[in-house]
This record gives C-alpha cells, structure tokens and sequence, in this order.
C-alpha cells in the first residue's frame, strides 16, 4: 500500500537513502544538497539505519572517500552540487574507469561564474563525458523513484558504472510537494543486498583497483567502458518496467507527452518539463498539436530513439539549460540534431538557451517558442538559433 505523504526533493531522497540503507555515506556540505546528507545523519543519529557516515574537509575528498569505499566493496553513494561536483571532476573519472557501481544524488546548481546558487544544468552538463550514468527528475517523486532504480541499474553485471541521479535545486530539492512512498520492506526486496564478485577487502581474492595501465591495455579498458555504457540502456529500461510494475509510475528513457499527431514539439529535461507539458495543455485546447518529449535519462544519450519519436514533427525546440560557450548551441542541441542528421530524421530544429542561474521560464514564454516554430513552418520565417529566453 502506497505512503502518502508531502516533502521537499531532498527529503525524498534522503528517505529513499534510509529505506536502501547502503554502506558507506560520506559527504560534504554545499547548497541546495545539504540537506541531504544532513537528514540521513540524523536518520543514522536516530538508529532508524546503520550507514556508516563519513563527514570529509571536502567534496574531492568525499567522492575519493566514496570510491574507496565501494572499491572495498561497500554499497556507497554521496551527494552535492555545483562547484562541488566540479571539484569532484578528477574522481568522477576514476569512479567510471574503475567500473565502481557508487551513486552521486547531484543537486543542479549553477557553476560560477559570477556565483549564484540558483538552479540550472551547468555542472551536471559539465560531468558529461566522465562516464557517469545521468538520470534528471521532473519532480519530487520522479527524485525518489529514480534514487530507488539507481543501485539496481549500475550494479548489474551488464553495466557496473556509477549513476548521477540529478534534480532541479530549490525548483524540487526545497519545494514540497505531495509524494507517494512505498514500504520499507518493498524498496529493500527490489534494490536486494550488494554482492560484488571482487573487492579489496577480499582475503582469498586479491585485487588492484586503479593500477598504471600501459598503452597495450588502456584503449580496451575504455572501450569496455564504452560498452558497459551502452549496455546500460537495456538495464535502465528493464529496471523502469520492473519498478513501474511495483509502483505503478514511470518510464524509462524519456516520457512523450501528447507527442503522437503533434506538429510542433518541445523537447525539455528536469523540473521545466512540468511548465511546457501545462503550456502543451493549454494550446492543446485551441486546437494546436503540439507536446513535449520530457528526457529523463542524458547518459547514455538515446539518440536513435529521440530521432525516432521526433520523426514524424515538422519541428523541434531543443531547451537547454546550460551553456556550452562553443559558439554552436547547448549541450542537448549538439546531441539532438547529431542523432537526427545520423537517423536521416529531416525535420526543423531550434536550439534555445533557458533558465540560467535560475532565471524564470513560465507557460508563455513556452507558448512564445511553439508561435515561433509554427511561424517558421507556415510562413517560412526564419528564427535565430541559440536565442536565449528572458534575457534582459
């Protein structure tokens, strides 16, 4: 029987902690994450689970900690944000090449500069390319569900990468909202107990983690690298059938929202996705086709099934949250219209740049993007690429 309850982002992923109860938990504190791993230390103050938490002097110091710790053959994650994240850029390497199944909750925060703490997708955008899995929430709930999925998925033997489960900070991580939990003895039956078959603290199997490789041995590491990666993909998607069978909510790579006779679609990720789909609902009401294709899972990037879903539009508007600075767009628009050119998928694209550093994105300013698309389409005015929404 579901749990109804109200919390913020953060307390439904703490809470989604404390029901998986892993190992090893170090952190260190930076906003909008601490909350999380302030809530699980007062969970492991209050005896309701037996993590072992490890505060640390930094957040290099607690992905190292993190590694260690899953290396020894612990179950570990650790959570931050930001600036964080982006002093974790030498570790979150190390985590992928060693093929360490840890978790990392990131709270999307803005990287400096100038310095802000508000939300956008700059430092998990940043961390793209460190092998990590990356799967981004809509919502406080979609925050818990995809926490719950997060172990099942990077320790399968297909797969053993890290996952990066990310949120919009303060959009979900300090806004309550009503939530649906499930028991205890659920979460633990479908996460099950972490059996790694080789560890560090083994006695009767000694290993090395992360020895010098020499070039005859390097290039195939990563290239099994690469392959777990894609691999991942056919996990992601069992474990969302297998949660949505126990739950009764979810999807696996991304979520179409009245996609399937629409001209005109919105293609968005995180907590905007809420915004576009109640400004897909209005204009759906004065007879426009339009929708939304919501990206729930950025690594793997699922480019053959984006280009499928979008084939049938006259146009797309890829939203980024995220600035690449490559004179060409956001990090989604170069991935976007690659997988549209590689799928032979001919249809109009438009790249625009939203929300950074927390910058407003309201129901008009969606509905402005979809006028502009149909514009384009019906009277062949051309719109400027890489605009960027809201700017002063």
């Amino acid at each position: 029987m579901a749990i109804k309850d109200r919390m913020s982002g953060n307390e439904a992923v703490a809470y989604a902690i404390r029901q998986v109860n892993p190992d090893v938990m170090p952190a260190f504190p930076i906003t909008p994450s601490t909350e999380i791993p302030q809530m699980v230390s007062t969970y492991i103050a209050n005896g309701e689970m037996d993590t072992e938490f490890i505060p640390v002097e930094s957040e290099h110091s607690s992905m190292s900690a993190t590694i260690g710790a899953e290396a020894a053959g612990a179950r570990s994650l650790t959570a931050t944000s930001s600036a964080g994240l982006a002093l974790m850029w030498e570790e979150l390497l190390l985590a992928s090449s060693n093929r360490l199944p840890l978790v990392l909750t990131l709270v999307n925060r803005t990287l400096s500069g100038p310095i802000n703490i508000n939300c956008d997708h700059s430092d998990g955008m940043g961390a793209r390319d460190t092998g990590w899995i990356q799967i981004y929430a809509e919502n406080n709930q979609e925050a818990y569900d995809n926490f719950i999925q997060a172990y099942p998925i990077a320790e399968d033997k297909r797969v053993h990468l890290p996952v990066m489960i990310c949120q919009d900070g303060f959009i979900t991580s300090h806004a309550v909202e009503n939530i649906e939990l499930l028991e205890d003895e659920k979460v633990k039956e479908f996460v099950g107990e972490y059996e790694p078959e080789e560890f560090l603290l083994n006695p009767g199997n000694p290993i090395a983690v992360g020895p010098y490789s020499i070039s005859n041995y390097a290039m195939e590491a990563k290239k099994n690298q690469e392959i777990a990666m894609e691999n991942s993909k056919e996990v992601i998607i069992e474990v969302a059938e297998k949660y949505r069978e126990l739950s009764g909510r979810g999807f696996s790579l991304f979520e179409e929202y009245r996609t399937e006779d629409a001209d005109y679609i919105m293609l968005i990720m995180g907590s905007a996705a809420g915004t576009a789909k109640q400004a897909v609902d209005d204009l759906r009401e004065q007879g426009k086709k339009v929708g939304v294709l919501k990206l729930r899972v950025f690594r793997p990037f699922p480019a053959k099934e984006i280009a499928e879903a979008l084939k049938n539009c006259k146009a797309v508007a890829i939203m980024d949250r995220c600035e690449s600075y490559n004179g060409n767009g956001g990090p989604l628009g170069g991935e976007v219209t690659s997988a549209l050119f590689r799928f032979k998928v001919m249809i109009e694209a438009v790249n625009y740049i939203y929300g950074l550093a927390g910058r407003d994105f309201t129901v008009s300013d969606v509905c402005g993007i979809f006028e502009e698309l149909e514009d384009m389409i019906v009277n062949g005015t051309e719109i400027e690429q890489f605009q960027y929404i809201r700017l002063r």
